[in-house]
């Protein structure tokens, strides 16, 4: 693995890169974009990955979102989609630039949110040429669920608010611990295992801080990651899910964007017995994932 790092227009984003083994630089690649899920950073499960694609042939970058992790962009904790997708396409940039990965042979997976994005980039992105999503979910049709005008208002008198000098609001993504959401009464599966990955030392990493700029929440509202899909989605396509159901949605999610995508090649497999963040990094969940994803990107790109 190398420490990397390119552009989105001004900033610099931080990725990591994972190379084959015995890899030799005269040689060309076939490469992978892994996507982390909202809130995550590129050492958490799309570097997990990332590790074992490359473990099976191929380039895989991994990279922290823009205004987010080690990644420049202000503001800080900002999750704007539209950026989120043009990450996508500058770290498609950056591959491009080395002389070692095959340019025709590029293709992109990711993970929750992260999932999402990438099928959304390769609507317009056709460097992008095999997508494949883990428990990919369309991140803003949860928020479109839960008071969305109240919270677009709310959102519109913030943006009023700082632009006259008040302090932003950072919220956090989900509650810093199960007992937390306890007292909160939030004690849905996928929220709670959430909380295991992210805040205990299962999953957690000092760059994913929990934090979210309330004023993305328009963004987030107003994004719809598969809108389009039954028109420019023509990629090979690989959806996994997991049957075991949570509140998050993407086992549903999952089962729009394989419906809706117009690939003439797209297969949805189910993991048996596996929740949202078995997929994240519970190895006999990710091993399955894995044998459908690496025979999937060795015959499409």
């Amino acid at each position: 693995m190398q420490k990397v790092s390119f552009k989105n227009r001004t900033w610099d984003l931080a990725g990591n890169i994972f190379l084959p083994e015995n890899f030799d630089d005269t040689k060309k690649y076939p490469a992978i974009v892994c996507v982390h899920p909202g809130s995550s950073v590129k050492e958490q499960t799309a570097g997990l990955y990332a590790t074992e694609l490359a473990l099976n042939g191929f380039i895989a970058l991994a990279f922290d979102a823009s205004f987010q992790g080690e990644s420049g962009g202000e503001p800080r904790f900002l999750e704007d989609p539209a950026t989120r997708v043009e990450d996508i396409r500058c770290a498609i940039d950056y591959l491009t630039t080395l002389v070692f990965v095959d340019n025709d042979r590029i293709g992109a997976m990711g993970v929750c949110a992260g999932g999402g994005y990438a099928a959304n980039a390769s609507l317009s992105e056709k460097r992008i040429k095999a997508i494949a999503t883990v428990i990919g979910t369309n991140a803003s049709r949860a928020f479109r669920e839960a008071n969305p005008i109240e919270t677009l208002t709310a959102v519109s008198q913030q943006r009023t608010a700082e632009a006259n000098g008040a302090e932003k609001i950072i919220n956090n993504w989900i509650p810093d611990s199960a007992e937390e959401a306890e007292k909160l009464g939030l004690e849905e599966m996928d929220l709670l295992e959430a909380i295991d990955y992210y805040r205990t030392p299962r999953g957690q990493h000092p760059n994913s801080c929990n934090k979210l700029l309330f004023t993305s929440m328009s963004n987030l509202i107003m994004f719809d990651a598969f809108h389009l899909a039954e028109y420019f989605l023509t990629q090979p396509l690989l959806v996994i899910v997991g049957d075991k159901v949570g509140g998050f949605g993407s086992y549903r999610d999952g089962f729009d964007l394989y419906n809706k995508a117009a690939s003439a090649n797209k297969k949805i497999h189910i993991v048996k017995g596996a929740s949202h963040y078995d997929l994240y990094d519970q190895p006999e969940a990710t091993k399955e994932a894995l044998k459908q994803l690496i025979p999937f990107f060795q015959a499409n790109i």
